[in-house]
């Protein structure tokens, strides 16, 4: 068993691929063997989270999932432990492996209640896991899981929070808000991106002593990254060896974008950084960061540069984008850029036509940014993340940083990257503008688009998880990794 951190490289399986996975194991084992084994688990981790628990609940649905939580109660009462199972199933009409289960925990006297009864020091839910198809729940549910969430005490989920769906991250109105969740088997994507991260608190994984030849056989259809790697500077470079990187943006009223993305470019180790504002009034020299250099667009030469483009563009944007994508080798399309895109089909041809001359492109949208690309709903968006960011970098082939809690990246021929770095402090003006100019700033490099993508994201988020908590951040400071004096 290990507990899930940022550091951690896992490969996740969805719902279809842990069904095989679990078909796979089971049939090597004897029957019922992978369920009480499942069950162990969820009562060591139980007992190792609340050592001094004596009053379990354990709130059980009628699947295979209540059969984990049917379980788990029989062991915790052999510890010494009192447990309390509600149960919604009926031994008839359950599954094989839960009922039985049932019939252990009946013969070991676990004390079976219709409702749950007084105080308890620990809570487990056991109700639906892995096979929510996000219906809201009855009555009798919806008061256990309004229970379970009221409690002044841990609740641990099994699986997967009761109604999170374990592909997409999405919730019922109505679902547990677990402090723990004890992935099974494999560790499952919608717990690390949309709702995911919110509801399932600290997610540990226990393959449950499946041969991991086993677990391999079913690819996976996403990974966590482990640690992102850091620039080495040798001592023999120079500031050409780190590249070049150009922002472009910052139109009337909207200069600032432009420097913060040009400001994280550079302190993310970008050899020389130009700022091409579109606001022929803007500044040309910023005396707060002298070694960012003025250049009208149409004197820099970006064939030879990382351009990131669209950062407080505006409408002005739309004039320089067709030569930006007609001639930089890589590019960063971000905000207005995107939205200019979206708008006109022959930005798109040219986008994909980007790919058949084997130049290099990354787009960072948000939410509503890769609904308007692919002319549907921000809700449809975020209800399946992982899809949308593949279904974007398919149709323009390039790498998609689909930005939220739980940045999906995305690459034509690669497995695409749930990040597990960042928190709500990001909620903020300016931090995608931040993001893009360290994407830039990777790609200046010689990182692939991919490779630069997931290490941006990850020291993005990164900075902002070991930013001090009882301080504000601001883009800025992002920018600079600078955190407020004290």
């Amino acid at each position: 068993m290990q507990t899930i951190t940022s550091d951690t490289h896992q490969f996740l399986h969805g719902i279809t691929q842990t069904r095989q996975i679990e078909q796979l194991a089971a049939a090597q084992l004897p029957p019922h063997a992978l369920m009480q084994r499942a069950g162990l688990a969820v009562a060591r981790l139980a007992l190792a989270l609340a050592p001094h628990a004596q009053h379990i609940w354990v709130a059980c649905g009628p699947g295979n999932n209540g059969g984990d939580g049917l379980e788990a109660a029989l062991h915790l009462s052999r510890w010494g432990k009192q447990p309390v199972v509600t149960w919604l199933g009926h031994p008839d009409r359950v599954p094989a492996d839960t009922a039985a289960a049932y019939q252990r925990a009946l013969a070991a006297k676990i004390l079976f209640s219709a409702e749950p009864i007084g105080e308890f020091d620990l809570c487990i839910d056991a109700l639906l896991g892995i096979g929510t198809q996000l219906r809201e729940p009855h009555q009798r549910m919806a008061n256990w899981i309004t229970r379970l969430n009221t409690s002044a005490v841990p609740v641990l989920a099994i699986d997967v929070p009761s109604g999170l769906h374990a592909d997409t991250g999405q919730t019922t109105a109505l679902h547990v808000q677990a402090s723990h969740t004890l992935s099974l088997l494999t560790l499952k994507p919608g717990l690390f991106t949309a709702h995911g991260r919110d509801a399932a608190g600290t997610v540990w994984l226990d393959t449950l002593g499946v041969d991991p030849a086993g677990l391999n056989s079913v690819p996976p259809i996403a990974r966590l990254p482990g640690r992102a790697g850091q620039i080495t500077r040798p001592h023999a470079s120079h500031k050409g060896t780190f590249g070049d990187v150009a922002v472009v943006g910052g139109a009337p009223g909207m200069t600032g974008a432009a420097l913060l993305a040009a400001s994280a470019a550079l302190h993310a180790g970008a050899g020389r950084v130009f700022v091409a504002l579109l606001d022929d009034n803007a500044i040309t020299v910023d005396t707060q960061q002298p070694e960012l250099m003025f250049r009208p667009v149409q004197a820099l030469d970006l064939a030879a540069m990382t351009v990131v483009c669209g950062c407080g563009g505006g409408t002005a944007v739309s004039a320089c984008l067709p030569q930006i994508l007609a001639t930089s080798s890589r590019v960063v399309l971000d905000a207005d850029a995107i939205n200019t895109i979206a708008k006109e089909t022959t930005l798109q041809a040219a986008l994909l036509d980007r790919h058949t001359r084997q130049t290099v492109t990354v787009l960072t949208p948000h939410p509503l940014e890769a609904a308007r690309l692919l002319g549907v709903t921000t809700a449809q968006i975020q209800g399946d993340r992982l899809t949308a960011a593949q279904t974007l970098s398919q149709r323009f082939a390039c790498t998609v940083v689909l930005k939220g809690s739980g940045t999906v990246i995305a690459a034509p021929g690669q497995l695409p990257v749930i990040n597990p770095t960042g928190n709500a402090r990001l909620a903020t003006a300016g931090t995608g503008d931040v993001l893009a100019g360290m994407v830039g700033a990777r790609l200046a490099t010689g990182l692939s688009a991919f490779d630069a993508a997931c290490q941006a994201v990850y020291n993005h988020g990164q900075r902002a998880d070991d930013w001090p908590a009882s301080q504000v951040l601001t883009a800025s400071r992002l920018a600079s990794s600078t955190p407020p004096a004290p």
